[in-house]
């Protein structure tokens, strides 16, 4: 099985993608939570243009990735859980948990840090989300991202496939979570799941409502950590979205 998903890992990581990038254009187009305040056109162009350059970006700085990092742990005997002799299932288990913490932990840095905020300000610049933004991220930020879950799966030893794994499922999140539909903010789903209601709170121009939901797949950590934030001071149709002042540079 592990075999089976290191052959098809791009496939397993692009057609969940764009699968529901697409997808959900189609659905926001039809049925938007939010009324649009920017023209569509140009944001679309700003945010792909991002997309494609974050991910060339990576490509360059670290070609091998993150599932690289981790295959060459593992022919290597590197890592807690290469070393431990637990079962496949149990290393999968404690490797995606590891991996979900790490990036949760990287998003609150990304927020807390001046240097990295500068960075991550671009994501946060968007004042129309919906499920381009999931590709609106600096180029550099991009490639950062891909350094710290390369090193967390080396040192932690995280089985290559369950790397990918959680890849393609933070990536299909990504477009999920910053998706301009309705749903249901207390319904049981959060408990564990993010959902775009959740995720929109964050994206607040409101510096104590940013400040919240940095879990991009579980509200997991957001719990433990006292970081989860349901409700939003204003209507989630009509509330302000973006970083005061609220600007768009890529509005006409």
């Amino acid at each position: 099985m592990e075999e089976w998903i290191l052959r098809n890992g791009a496939w397993l990581r692009a057609v969940p993608f764009f699968g529901l990038l697409a997808g959900l254009a189609l659905l926001e187009h039809a049925r938007p939570w939010r009324t649009v305040r920017r023209n569509r056109g140009p944001r679309w162009r700003a945010n792909l243009a991002l997309l494609v350059a974050g991910a060339l970006a990576a490509r360059l700085v670290v070609p091998a990735g993150a599932v690289g990092a981790a295959l060459w742990a593992e022919d290597r005997g590197v890592g807690l859980l290469t070393a431990s002799g637990l079962p496949v299932w149990l290393r999968w288990t404690a490797g995606i948990i590891a991996l979900d913490l790490a990036l949760w932990l990287q998003h609150l840095a990304l927020h807390r840090v001046p240097l990295l905020w500068s960075l991550h300000r671009v994501h946060h610049t968007d004042v129309d989300l919906d499920a381009t933004s999931a590709g609106r991220f600096h180029p550099l930020e991009i490639v950062g991202s891909l350094a710290w879950k390369a090193a967390v799966a080396v040192a932690v030893g995280v089985p290559a496939a369950a790397v990918l794994v959680y890849e393609a499922v933070l990536a299909a999140f990504a477009v999920l979570t910053h998706a301009n539909l309705g749903s249901e903010r207390g319904a049981w789903i959060t408990w564990f799941l993010v959902t775009p209601a959740v995720h929109r709170i964050h994206h607040s121009i409101h510096p104590d409502e940013s400040s919240a939901n940095f879990g991009t797949v579980t509200t997991t950590w957001d719990r433990a950590f006292g970081t989860l934030r349901l409700e939003p001071r204003e209507d989630s149709r009509t509330m302000t979205l973006g970083v005061a002042p609220a600007t768009d540079p890529d509005a006409p």
